[in-house]
């Protein structure tokens, strides 16, 4: 029974060689390990202070980034928005162009063809009158053969002459 009854020298030894190693533990080994918790804990805190201000800093971009794809879109729509504009002048000013200068192609053929039709005019008129003259001249030349017809001629011209 004494192993499980322990006698009181062993008691007394054990004692204060416990009390010794609470002694070496306590002058040498808890300070470097609570100093080593208490960092560990400030590393922690500091980490999760950190972690928090790095949280609120991404909701913070998040917001800015999402209000700058915002305004980037409206930019992007306000650009489109000009850009058909724009495009729609330049169409307008393009078929207004275009239809001053079909005017100006119609009516400078319509002077073209005037003018052609004038000079046409004329050399016909010309033509006219040289066939006339060529006639008149062989109808003259023909009835001035005869004396009597030639004397009947210059009577009705003279007639004629007269009347108008």
């Amino acid at each position: 029974m004494e192993l499980v009854s322990p006698g009181i020298g062993l008691i007394f030894w054990m004692t204060i060689a416990f009390g010794l190693l609470l002694l070496i533990l306590g002058k040498f080994v808890w300070p470097p390990i609570m100093r080593a918790l208490h960092d560990r804990e400030s590393a922690i805190e500091m980490s999760l202070h950190q972690a928090e201000a790095a949280r609120r800093e991404m909701e913070t971009l998040q917001f800015n980034n999402e209000k700058l794809l915002k305004e980037a879109k409206e930019e992007r729509d306000a650009l489109m928005r000009d850009a058909r504009k724009v495009r729609e002048k330049l169409i307008e000013d393009a078929r207004e162009k275009a239809s001053l200068e079909a005017e100006r192609i119609i009516e400078s053929a319509r002077e073209r063809i005037e003018h052609d039709k004038m000079a046409a005019i004329t050399d016909l008129k010309n033509l006219v009158a040289n066939l006339s003259v060529e006639i008149a001249e062989k109808l003259i030349a023909q009835e001035l053969s005869d004396p009597v017809k030639n004397k009947q001629f210059v009577e009705k011209s003279l007639g004629e002459i007269k009347l108008n």
